[in-house]
């Protein structure tokens, strides 16, 4: 186990669709123990293995001093929306409003391979779409509104980190996302 580097916005990895994990083995429980001791550290309430340059469908979480993961994840989301401040490792000190499905349940397995489900409403909820919207190459500015979205790409373009990523040649990538956005964003 070990901490590994956060990816920031501007890293290819982060809108590359991740592939399903097949081989759930040694190399996998490794994964997941190092997704979550570099979430737990960073601080964050999720980590998805693009953010940490692994291109495979694994997420861990800690929301309300319940860790977990969850490894090819499905969504069902409910069509009740929330509204709340949402943030991301991969984008240092950047939050905004972001609508969201109120309840999510999501199937996928365990690191061992045992098919597990998990509900969640509010903040889970939130954290379930957000980490697999990782996992499918989407950033959490992609659900925003088009005026917000302007308004954290221009946050973005003047930050330090993004910056620094630039000089080493990154640039950003903005895609749409496949999941229902209920009318909001792109």
């Amino acid at each position: 186990m070990s901490i590994q580097p956060i990816r920031l916005f501007g890293d290819p990895v982060l809108v590359t669709p991740a592939s399903q994990v097949i081989d759930f083995d040694k190399e996998l429980r490794t994964l997941v123990a190092d997704l979550t001791e570099t979430m737990l550290q960073a601080p964050g309430v999720g980590l998805a293995a693009p953010q940490i340059g692994v291109g495979l469908r694994v997420f861990v979480w800690d929301v309300d001093e319940a860790l977990g993961h969850l490894i090819n994840p499905t969504l069902d989301l409910s069509d009740e929306l929330q509204e709340g401040e949402e943030g991301c490792l991969s984008f240092p000190a950047l939050s905004y409003e972001t609508p969201r499905a109120f309840r999510a349940v999501a199937k996928g397995f365990n690191m061992f391979g045992e098919p597990i489900t998990v509900e969640g409403t509010e903040l889970l909820a939130r954290c379930l779409q957000h980490e697999s919207d990782h996992l499918d190459g989407i950033v959490f500015i992609d659900r925003l509104s088009a005026e917000d979205r302007k308004l954290a790409m221009k946050e973005i373009r003047e930050s330090d980190w993004f910056s620094n990523a630039q000089a080493s040649g990154l640039s950003p990538s903005i895609k749409t996302s496949p999941h229902n956005l209920f009318g909001k964003g792109l």
